[in-house]
């Protein structure tokens, strides 16, 4: 897929969104992916040396290798989501080894998936793309609904099957916060002492962030201020819901802000929005990556270009894209990953 590709599934959107140019934080002070960050990076900071070396097998893997950018596969929305609503779509994906077909297949850098996926299939594929164990999940069985990250194993566990990477999600902002905070902190710490690298999952939950008027659960405020706190925990990578609006702390009346936060800082482009996001992962110097969303059908090309196009021009790193992947069949799965990817393979489209 080329520019002119691009251009035409973006549609009306395509001048605004690839020839925007931004006049809110300037790029350059954004520490923008390319083949030598891990070099320019994560060498000087703390992380070990056998951290660095699983880190280079994330960058350097799949079709986005040595580019600086990612395109990861998440599929742990069987626990997450339930496995029928998850997998109903496309039941071949209740075989675990079909995931790891569609990443490999898809070009992907890595795979997220959970424990029980890699231990069932672990001496097959474990060597083949770089795994990363989701630790913890909301398991949604319990009634009334409760939303909650209960730790389904541990470091060690995923550390002896062989994974690249640990992954866990924090509902900032729910009463559970600060166990989840303690618990991920924790395990990120034995996880680099291991060698593996670390994504966090920097999700938003509490029900006083969804007024008649706007769900700020993705508020660029208060998304920016989660992924803050998550690289404060170190962790390598950040992922998070792409902005649809702003002034979350404003409009609940909670949190300390200033003005040009939304003045100077941001503005209503998702470009910029987005770019708030980037600049509270300590200027890019861990990478965000924006998920590609729930399947809706038809739209999900376009959607998915659309965020990875934001994301990239934004000064994110990438894009991990589930269900609108392997909620359809295998080889629509593929083009649909090699599509997002083509995003950050284009030249043309570049910071904003």
């Amino acid at each position: 897929m080329n520019y002119s590709d691009i251009e035409k599934i973006l549609g009306k959107e395509a001048d605004d969104l690839l020839s925007y140019q931004s006049n809110t934080i300037d790029k350059k002070y954004i520490h923008l992916p390319n083949p030598h960050f891990i070099e320019q990076i994560f060498l000087p900071s703390g992380r070990n040396t056998p951290v660095l070396k699983s880190l280079s097998a994330i960058w350097n893997h799949g079709r986005l290798a040595h580019t600086g950018y990612l395109s990861i596969l998440p599929v742990d929305q069987g626990v997450e989501h339930t496995a029928g609503a998850a997998f109903a779509p496309n039941p071949l994906y209740f075989d675990p080894e079909n995931i790891m077909k569609l990443a490999i297949e898809g070009g992907c850098n890595a795979v997220a998936i959970t424990l029980g996926t890699l231990a069932i299939i672990a001496r097959k594929y474990a060597h083949r793309i770089p795994c990363i164990v989701k630790l913890n999940h909301n398991e949604l069985l319990t009634y009334p609904t409760k939303y909650d990250q209960t730790l389904f194993g541990s470091v060690e566990e995923a550390w002896n099957l062989g994974a690249t990477a640990v992954g866990a999600t924090i509902y900032f902002g729910s009463e559970q916060a600060c166990r989840q905070i303690r618990e991920v902190s924790q395990a990120f710490e034995r996880a680099h002492a291991l060698g593996m690298a670390t994504i966090l999952w920097c999700y938003t939950r509490n029900s006083a962030f969804k007024t008649q008027q706007e769900d700020y659960h993705c508020a660029a405020d208060i998304t920016g201020q989660a992924n803050h706190l998550g690289v404060t925990i170190q962790a390598d990578i950040i992922k998070q819901k792409l902005p649809t609006c702003n002034q979350g702390f404003t409009a609940l009346s909670f949190g300390k802000t200033h003005p040009n936060m939304y003045n100077q800082l941001t503005s209503a482009h998702p470009i910029d929005l987005c770019r708030y996001q980037v600049a509270n992962c300590y200027m890019g110097r861990i990478g965000l990556i924006n998920s590609g969303g729930a399947s809706e059908g038809d739209g999900d090309l376009t959607e998915a270009i659309k965020t990875a196009v934001i994301n990239k021009r934004a000064g994110g790193m990438g894009l991990i894209s589930g269900r609108k992947a392997f909620q359809r069949p295998m080889q629509e799965g593929i083009a649909l990953l090699h599509a997002i990817q083509d995003v950050y393979l284009e030249s043309k489209i570049s910071i904003a």
